[in-house]
């Protein structure tokens, strides 16, 4: 498998900084199509400045629901990982008795989960609508995080399973918030979308890093933190799920597509696997 591929690899190294760099970016540079596109199918073509595109892709979907929600959502999820618990999760077990070498080990749990997670929440998404995996994911995400203070009070089996499932739950909200992104906005400003969804998730975050902190501080514990962000994660499982299953406005007119025009959301009508362009702004691209 790798003999085969190591031949279309193509790599610059710089040896006086140890730097090596690959010109590989899609499926197409070896030869491949990508995962589930049909023969014949021909990538989308990317015109202008990277950040001009990124900022057009915020001025068009600006106005979504469905954005705003994938934001809001991905913000509670920064809120409730990287912002609490990999920030605080050493500070609150300390709290309770543990020495930063056992917290440190219970929090690198979660690493070694979150692959086995990830990975298995990638292959549910192909299978499952991905608005009721991030409602459950969230949901559990939530409600197991009224429990974490308990666990750290109670000790090393109990929160042996807490580090256990929070690292199964940890990046598993992605390949579902993705599969939305391209779902909604089409595979040429999807995944620019979700650069702005990501945004939000550090926002979230950073909002989480301060927040719980400034908590510890004025109480003198983490319980009200793990409480909050407790709540917020099973308000972002209920609103995940007001998400609608196709794009906005599309009942009327099967095989229709909103092409993000940057002045305005053209709809035309196109095959699934079509191509597609925009006679207002010259877009164009192929939803697949």
């Amino acid at each position: 498998f790798f003999s085969s591929r190591r031949r279309h690899t193509r790599f610059k190294c710089d040896w006086s900084s140890d730097v090596c760099s690959s010109d590989l970016d899609k499926p197409s540079d070896i030869g491949l199509l990508p995962y589930g596109a049909p023969e014949g199918y021909e990538p989308p073509v990317m015109n202008g400045s990277p950040v001009a595109n990124a900022f057009g892709a915020l001025r068009a979907v600006r106005g979504s629901g469905v954005f705003w929600l994938l934001f809001g959502s991905f913000a509670v999820c920064g809120l409730s990982t990287t912002g609490l618990v990999q920030t605080h999760f050493i500070s609150a077990a300390h709290d309770h008795g543990f020495s930063e070498t056992q917290a440190g080990t219970y929090l690198a749990m979660i690493g070694i989960f979150d692959v086995i997670g990830t990975i298995f929440s990638g292959w549910l998404t192909d299978r499952v609508d991905p608005r009721k995996l991030l409602m459950g994911y969230y949901l559990l995400r939530g409600l197991s995080l009224f429990v974490l203070d308990p666990a750290l009070a109670h000790g090393h089996g109990s929160l042996f399973g807490f580090m256990m499932f929070y690292g199964l739950d940890w990046v598993a909200t992605v390949p579902p918030t993705i599969a939305l992104c391209i779902q909604h906005f089409g595979t040429s400003r999807g995944p620019l979308v979700y650069g702005w969804v990501f945004a939000g998730h550090q926002i979230g975050g950073a909002l989480a890093a301060w927040g719980a902190g400034a908590l510890h501080d004025a109480t003198g514990n983490y319980q009200a933190a793990f409480l909050i962000a407790g709540v917020a994660c099973l308000v972002a499982g209920v609103g995940v799920l007001r998400i609608s299953a196709a794009p906005d406005d599309l009942s009327d007119l099967p095989g229709a597509v909103v092409l993000p025009c940057d002045d305005s959301l053209r709809r035309l009508t196109a095959r699934v696997w079509g191509q597609m362009a925009c006679d207002q702004c010259g877009y164009s691209a192929h939803r697949w």
